[in-house]
């Protein structure tokens, strides 16, 4: 080729990427020429196609490409292109996704980066410190770029560069000093993060020890909770038992109130709940201890047809000093809520041989009573005056007077709300003025 003319002749494509990093990095402009002699040579040279495997001259493989390539898609963005010449400029300058070595690959930089990514790739750290290094090693110096394979035309305008030149090596040279400053303050932040995360970890242990802290503090709570729960139970019962005591008397006489009677008539029929059992009530305050239980559906062979109300003797405190076996009769009355005053009442005398009324050996005895009490029927009745307000009312007497059988009805009659001594007192007046009748009579 003819080398009086100014142009670069390089043996690889490093040196060229070397002298275009230097370019890139102090704008520096060459003027390159093309070696008329060299292109026509080029021309007559054979070539394979990079798209097929035709083979020809280099100055026909544009009609080639025309003619059978006409629209060739990008490899590397997929972008589709009138022509190859458009293809390879978008290759060589536009496509953002092809993969090309840094500038600095022959001095250590030899990263492989997407053209999107070349400008973000220079400002990084690597890059940096590969080219301060290479410019402080050649001290920047025109003559690095000549050697035997290397060579630039400088215009007229880069021969005053020198000093420039000079001016830039002391701005890197304080640019290094800065850096190492930088260096000093990162790795003070980075003493910093260190001490920030030994604090952060104590924090941790500090929030784990906590949170076991209060982990424990709710097993104690709900401790406590269920300990308060026991206890509110217990309280209700010692307060039931209390409420039992003050409506029992201690009198052989109990006033049984049942609440939502239509229900528990309902568990009767079905069979979830055959029976109820009463509070318990007392003959005295040192007496006898017992309860009634009901079978609002019957029980046995009286089942679906009549109500079947039992007296059960239970064991007492003072069973020891007590008479057996239990042998009073026991007055059974379903209650009139109407003013008709239409009681249902029944007497039941206790079978003295029975095991039922014998000082009992478990908590309760077997029940004994009336089978028969009253018929399920008068639950269907319109009105009905034995249940208000889903309630019904029991009432049982032990009968330690032997109170007249045509007595019993009036007796039963007596307001509740009189204490028991005035209802004795009432009961014995009556007694008194039918016997002075009948003798009268007599």
């Amino acid at each position: 080729m003819n080398e009086s003319c100014n142009i670069i002749h390089a043996e690889s494509l490093d040196d060229l990427f070397l002298a275009s990093s230097f370019l890139f990095h102090f704008q520096v402009v060459l003027h390159l020429r093309l070696d008329r002699g060299c292109r026509n040579d080029m021309q007559t040279m054979r070539i394979t196609c990079l798209f097929c495997n035709w083979t020809g001259l280099l100055k026909t493989y544009q009609n080639h490409l025309d003619q059978t390539h006409p629209n060739p898609i990008c490899d590397y963005c997929n972008e589709q292109h009138t022509s190859v010449n458009d293809l390879n400029r978008h290759i060589f300058y536009n496509c953002t996704k092809v993969p090309i070595y840094c500038p600095l690959k022959s001095v250590g930089c030899d990263e492989k980066i997407p053209r999107e990514n070349l400008v973000k790739h220079y400002l990084t750290e690597q890059h940096q410190i590969i080219l301060i290094n290479f410019l402080i090693n050649k001290n920047l110096k025109p003559s690095m770029f000549m050697n035997n394979n290397l060579a630039f035309e400088y215009p007229s305008t880069i021969q005053n560069t020198t000093d420039q030149i000079g001016d830039l090596n002391e701005t890197i040279q304080n640019l290094l000093i800065a850096t190492g400053i930088l260096n000093g303050d990162g790795q003070r932040i980075k003493n910093e993060c260190m001490n920030d995360e030994t604090t952060l970890d104590a924090i941790k242990q500090n929030f784990g020890n906590m949170k076991k802290s209060v982990e424990e503090q709710n097993i104690l709570i709900d401790r406590i909770k269920t300990t308060f729960e026991n206890f509110q139970e217990d309280n209700l019962a010692m307060q039931s038992k209390i409420n039992n005591n003050n409506l029992s008397l201690h009198d052989g006489t109990h006033l049984w109130k049942i609440t939502n009677i239509n229900e528990k008539i309902d568990d009767a029929k079905s069979g979830k709940q055959t029976y109820i059992d009463s509070e318990p009530f007392y003959s005295s305050p040192a007496g006898y201890k017992m309860c009634l239980r009901l079978y609002l559906d019957g029980d046995g062979s009286t089942r679906r047809t009549y109500i079947s109300l039992f007296f059960i003797l239970m064991r007492g405190e003072y069973d020891a000093i007590l008479k057996f076996p239990f042998c009073f009769n026991v007055i059974f009355c379903l209650m009139d809520q109407t003013d008709k005053k239409q009681h249902i009442i029944d007497v039941f005398r206790p079978d003295v041989i029975s095991n039922s009324f014998q000082r009992p050996q478990t908590n309760t005895n077997t029940p004994s009573g009336i089978p028969k009490f009253a018929p399920t029927t008068i639950f269907q009745q319109e009105n009905n005056p034995y249940i208000r307000d889903n309630t019904m009312f029991i009432r049982v007497i032990v009968d330690f007077g032997h109170i007249p059988k045509p007595l019993l009805s009036y007796a039963l009659d007596i307001n509740p709300g009189f204490t028991t001594q005035i209802q004795q007192k009432m009961i014995q007046k009556e007694i008194e003025k039918q016997q002075q009748s009948q003798m009268s009579k007599s």
